[in-house]
């Protein structure tokens, strides 16, 4: 199963692991679930990531781990089709790389990626996406 992850997603299941996005987080470091992500998506984690706020909730290097793994293990897509009209154009990168992979997008914003505007892509909540992927449907 693969998957294109929210930066906020990514965040929360690194901060707080017994809730949704930190089960997926789980997942994804156990190999059962596999990020797919672009250029555009892994410059966001990074710069995310590396904000001196987080550093509360982790170090530089297990923000540089946690990177380095991102980097190798996930499923590196070009996005061909753009979207435009989102509510937040910085949200594109994920609904397009979501169309260009043909997986699902997991996000905790839905509101942000109105059905009309991403070209049919399948956004999900992380405990949508659980559930879901609990039932074999995800």
């Amino acid at each position: 199963m693969t998957v294109v992850l929210d930066t906020n997603v990514l965040v929360s299941g690194l901060i707080t692991a017994d809730h949704p996005p930190g089960r997926i987080v789980d997942l994804i470091r156990a190999g059962v679930v596999r990020l797919a992500a672009d250029d555009r998506i892994l410059a966001e984690y990074e710069e995310v990531l590396g904000r001196l706020f987080f550093r509360r909730y982790f170090t530089v290097e297990e923000k540089d781990r946690v990177m380095a793994f991102i980097r190798t293990d996930s499923l590196r897509c070009v996005c061909v089709k753009r979207f435009s009209g989102l509510p937040d154009p910085s949200d594109s990168p994920f609904a397009e790389t979501a169309l260009a992979a043909g997986v699902p997008l997991v996000t905790g914003n839905l509101k942000h990626f109105p059905r009309q505007a991403c070209g049919g892509i399948q956004a999900l909540t992380p405990a949508q996406f659980l559930e879901g992927f609990h039932r074999g449907s995800a």
